[in-house]
């Protein structure tokens, strides 16, 4: 397999637009990249970049230590898989799988065993003499793998492959694909919308917005210490809640939202950073499970209580969402599931001062 290097990498268009803006990151040798951000942050034109079906405008791109820029993409010893799944309905499964090592002149006898090793390893084999049509979703996307993993190429490229897929067979799928990345040790780049996607599959993520990467971190990373404002709502389901306040020194120092609705004690905090903050906005931040019920806060050591009214209530099963406001800002905290509140009644909640977050309310960077 092979190291994929970005360096500089820009995108710009006639129109004036910029796609893509100075984009540097490594993809180590048997690695499993993936890139996250929302739908038109540059993305997937990063990754058409790298298996060169859209033009650089600035910048280096190598693989295997090798400058590819004006290497074409059959030349680039790469394989990708799209969102579309791309199969030939006219032909078989076997067909499918087997037509780029046909173009490529490969005998019958190696095209068999590829396609053979590919179809066990996908579980493909009792459907190979099947056309597309008679396949499910999931089947077809697994013979779109399969054509890319019989090239052998240096770099697999994924371009939002599950996002047609219904979430039953998402998670299948997701956990097919880490799979194979373990058993094939390929070095893997995968493009999507979808943060539980990146969170469960990526060994390392790129968080992308407006075409600018905002950071690169492990999904433990990226969750416990995200770099500004926007990592932090983006990663995590449901999203971390927000407020908007300020830093203050009473008697040690305190957080108070801007409409005085919410006032909590940070002495537990030891963090000198917020010290420069005295009396400047701040947003602070808190994810829906760091919110507690008076059924599991024994579970956090430094808590403030707050009484809410329950706007709307989530039954998930196994836990519950409930929302509610604070300053006309919508809140959610998650908590077991050992009773249902009613919508419209009065909770108490606890927050664990422990995780809170807090961002530069004019750069919106993190306070750590």
């Amino acid at each position: 397999m092979a190291k994929v290097q970005l360096r500089n990498i820009s995108k710009s268009y006639e129109s004036g637009s910029n796609a893509v803006k100075d984009i540097n990151f490594d993809v180590e040798d048997k690695e499993f990249v993936v890139l996250v951000g929302p739908s038109g942050c540059g993305k997937s034109t990063i990754l058409r970049m790298i298996a060169g079906l859209e033009e650089i405008t600035s910048g280096e791109l190598f693989i295997d230590d090798k400058k590819v820029n004006d290497l074409s993409p059959k030349d680039r010893n790469i394989a990708m898989v799209f969102q579309n799944y791309a199969l030939y309905p006219h032909m078989t499964v076997y067909e499918n799988m087997a037509f780029g090592l046909k173009l490529r002149k490969f005998s019958k006898e190696e095209t068999r065993q590829r396609v053979s090793e590919a179809a066990r390893i996908l579980e493909l084999e009792p459907y190979l003499e099947r056309k597309p049509k008679a396949l499910s979703g999931g089947q077809r996307q697994r013979v779109a793998v399969g054509r890319a993993i019989v090239r052998k190429p240096k770099v697999f490229l994924f371009d939002e492959p599950l996002s047609n897929l219904d979430a039953k067979m998402r998670v299948q799928m997701r956990t097919e694909i880490s799979r194979l990345h373990k058993q094939l040790e390929a070095t893997m780049i995968y493009v999507t919308h979808d943060q539980t996607e990146a969170m469960t599959m990526g060994n390392k993520i790129v968080v992308i917005k407006d075409g600018v990467i905002n950071q690169i971190a492990s999904p433990l990373d990226l969750y416990n210490f995200p770099s500004n404002k926007f990592v932090a709502g983006f990663i995590g389901s449901p999203a971390m809640n927000f407020l908007k306040g300020k830093i203050v020194d009473e008697n040690g120092l305190r957080f108070i939202s801007d409409g005085n609705s919410l006032n909590l004690n940070l002495v537990s905090i030891l963090d000198d950073k917020l010290k420069e903050y005295l009396n400047k906005k701040v947003y602070l931040g808190i994810r829906p499970e760091d919110i507690y019920d008076e059924t599991n806060k024994q579970q956090i050591s430094s808590n403030e209580e707050i009484t809410v009214e329950l706007e709307v209530v989530e039954p998930m099963g196994n836990e519950i969402y409930l929302y509610f406001f604070i300053e006309s800002v919508q809140f959610v905290a998650r908590i077991p599931a050992r009773s249902v509140p009613k919508h419209g009644s009065a909770k108490k909640l606890f927050f664990d001062l422990s995780k809170l977050h807090f961002f530069d309310a004019g750069t919106e960077t993190a306070i750590r």
